[in-house]
């Protein structure tokens, strides 16, 4: 009896000395899109992308006046010209295409490149503020539904995405 008496205090004197963990949680998708560097990222990828529809459609109409003009002037051409001239526009038109192709696919890589790494630094900037301020977990809460439910006062996602535009504004 003595040694379960001795027992039941040691434990509880462990159980009263274990250190208040600190857990909060931040709402991933609020945070990723007040992020400045991320609205950033994404403003220079529409310039980019506006600027390359601009130049691609200004490619396409000189293109339709290319053939326009071959079907107003290609009655007077030979049968045999007339289909030369078709097979080099087939072959003018495919090849403006896939050069627009890849042009487009490689905007498009080099966006998520970019937005990809936006992500990296948004998650070790929420690692190094949780070891900053004493946090043992900072939750992510998503539409997947990682945090069903969060008291409010444990959400920091505005006080995250403050210090994150902060930083972001310290390294322009």
């Amino acid at each position: 009896m003595k040694n379960l008496f001795r027992f039941l205090l040691i434990v509880l004197v462990f159980a009263s000395c274990q250190e208040q963990q600190k857990i909060a949680f931040v709402d991933n998708g609020e945070v990723i899109n007040a992020y400045q560097e991320k609205i950033d990222v994404e403003a220079a990828y529409k310039l980019k992308d506006d600027n390359f529809k601009k130049r691609a459609d200004s490619i396409g109409k000189a293109f339709q006046l290319e053939v326009q003009d071959f079907q107003i002037n290609g009655a007077n051409l030979s049968p045999k010209k007339q289909q030369e001239q078709s097979q080099a526009l087939g072959q003018k038109q495919q090849i403006l295409q896939q050069q627009l192709q890849g042009e487009q696919q490689n905007l498009t890589q080099q966006f998520n490149v970019e937005i990809d790494s936006v992500l990296s630094h948004m998650k070790t900037f929420v690692k190094d503020y949780g070891k900053t301020n004493g946090y043992t977990f900072i939750l992510g809460k998503n539409e997947a539904g990682s945090v069903m439910f969060g008291d409010e006062t444990k959400d920091i996602s505005k006080e995250i995405i403050e210090a994150l535009n902060a930083d972001y504004k310290k390294e322009e």
